[in-house]
């Protein structure tokens, strides 16, 4: 391995070994039936754990049937929804042994839509849709239904259930769990004073407007099997004045860090039609930078990272701990073999693909070995 290819470095999370800094990010796929995987999943997942990325988050997964983004959208809420995942996930460990975690989510005021195939709008109840819910009666979009306000009753179903969804992802061997407190979905909007206007002990001031996710956040912890990593996405900023920031943010990542947090997938955006957003190579990068000198946390940077050695540079310099790729890795699948060529590393591949090296590359594929959950 070169001396330089930071990107190639080994790292720990909690009990979890990687072997390098590259993770593939939480995709939806709009392609489940009654929240259970599909034979989509089974594709789309066996394809990606060949990849050589140390880790797999599974797409945003919905805790219940009610925090779904789409009708189509991954569920961990039944036995049915448990069932169908494990099966997918015991094929893909026929060949792979990449570790595979899971996102877990609610969709909040976001729920109830098309997916973006079909235009990502709103389905009303009255067109097959259902009654989504929030922190406060406040739409995402002027020509959407506002979301009805949870009472303390919901909030204590919704908290039950991520730890019933936990529970459910210890069962099926999955390597750790991200909780989702980004985009715009539920937790984001506990968040933000954009979309949280509450006037009880869950909204107004920054400490109560944390309180939710972070009771979130310990209820999954007391059911995640101890030394398995458990770690958070946030948006760092709205990208609207007066909304959620990252000053806000870094007092976010110092709760979790007091309450064994293993790290903070910072991303930005996705609450406010409003945002402005200065689209650009790494440019939440630095977000991830400053929650990381903040807090002395590991740290996932994410956002339109594509070339290599930038990749590395990010950390080699310090600006995060690990990068995540989404679109980049659907369009290129292997771009982690082509990242080790590039840097002169090696990385794992199944031995059916070990005759595939250019030549003139030099060795790039180590040995792989195949487990079972």
């Amino acid at each position: 391995m070169s001396a330089s290819a930071s990107l190639f470095s080994p790292l720990e999370l909690g009990s979890l070994k990687l072997q390098n800094r590259i993770v593939i990010s939480p995709m939806c796929q709009y392609s489940a039936i009654d929240g259970s995987a599909s034979a989509w999943h089974r594709t789309h997942i066996g394809n990606l754990s060949l990849s050589g990325a140390s880790l797999m988050l599974l797409e945003a997964t919905a805790v219940e049937a009610a925090g779904r983004i789409t009708p189509y959208c991954l569920g961990l809420y039944s036995d049915a929804n448990e069932e169908a995942l494990g099966r997918a996930l015991d094929e893909v460990r026929q060949f792979s042994d990449m570790p595979i975690g899971i996102q877990l989510s609610h969709a909040g005021r976001k729920a109830s839509s098309e997916p973006p195939w079909r235009g990502g709008v709103q389905i009303a109840p009255q067109d097959g849709g259902w009654q989504a819910l929030g922190p406060s009666a406040i739409a995402q979009g002027d020509s959407e239904i506002a979301p009805v306000a949870l009472d303390h009753a919901g909030l204590a179903r919704i908290r039950d259930a991520f730890a019933d969804s936990a529970k459910r992802a210890a069962r099926l061997g999955l390597a750790a769990i991200e909780l989702h407190f980004a985009h715009g979905y539920l937790l984001h909007q506990f968040l933000s004073p954009l979309a949280n206007q509450r006037g009880d002990e869950y909204g107004g001031s920054l400490e109560n407007r944390m309180r939710f996710p972070l009771e979130v956040y310990e209820a999954v912890r007391a059911v995640w099997p101890e030394g398995k990593p458990l770690g958070v996405r946030v948006s760092a900023t709205d990208w609207v004045e007066g909304g959620w920031d990252l000053e806000q943010t870094i007092e976010l990542a110092k709760r979790l860090r007091e309450r064994g947090c293993d790290w903070i997938d910072v991303s930005t955006g996705g609450l406010s039609p409003l945002q402005k957003i200065p689209l650009g190579p790494h440019y939440q990068v630095p977000f991830a930078r400053a929650v990381r000198e903040a807090t002395g946390m590991p740290t996932i940077g994410v956002g339109l990272i594509t070339d290599a050695a930038e990749a590395d540079r990010v950390i080699r310099e310090g600006e995060a701990d690990l990068i995540a790729l989404a679109r980049a890795v659907l369009w290129d699948p292997r771009w982690p073999w082509h990242a080790a060529a590039q840097l002169g590393s090696t990385i794992k591949a199944p031995p059916q693909y070990w005759r595939c090296e250019p030549r003139g590359a030099g060795r790039v594929f180590e040995g792989a070995s195949f487990g079972q959950r």
